[in-house]
């Protein structure tokens, strides 16, 4: 009688572990709509598109300049240009107006890049900004404003937040 028992407790015994176990469905079921979820949360979001912009603004002590060495560029295209001391890392050589398509805090990244823009038909440069410790990477290079601003649009298209460099030397 008593072996009879035991082997009775330890089928029970059984049957209740197997059956406490979760099905391999139920999760698949929550994963399916955790994922439909999303999806349409990202729908209902407008798409938005994250440019390389320079970090915010930060006022500075008033630096004065004599005239002679005071470059001015006009605005009155409306181009926006960022105006940085950079150096050249690699690359042929810059001349006043750049297009940058990549900014990197990694040299090994923005390499990368260039050697991507080499490999489409640019001719790409690396350049450093020291202030702020950026690698830019510049597609194209233009002695007038308006030559790297329809540079700058025709990048656009496949590097959204390409944006124009003057080299402050």
């Amino acid at each position: 009688m008593k072996k009879y028992l035991v082997v009775c407790a330890g089928l029970c015994a059984a049957m209740v572990f197997t059956s406490c176990k979760s099905s391999e469905s139920a999760y698949k079921q929550a994963y399916l709509k955790a994922k439909q979820q999303e999806e349409l949360q990202q729908q209902q979001q407008p798409a938005v598109v994250q440019t390389q912009q320079p970090e915010s603004n930060v006022v500075v002590p008033l630096e004065t300049k004599s005239a002679s060495n005071t470059q001015v560029v006009d605005n009155t295209d409306n181009v926006r240009v960022t105006q940085e001391r950079v150096s050249l890392i690699s690359g042929n050589g810059l001349k006043n107006f750049s297009v940058v398509v990549g900014s990197f805090q990694s040299e090994a990244n923005a390499m990368g890049l260039q050697q991507q823009l080499n490999n489409a038909g640019y001719n790409a440069q690396v350049v450093k900004n020291v202030e702020r410790n950026m690698y830019r990477v510049v597609a194209t290079t233009f002695d007038t404003k308006e030559e790297a601003s329809a540079s700058r649009n025709d990048l656009q298209t496949k590097y959204a937040g390409a944006w124009l460099l003057y080299n402050a030397r």
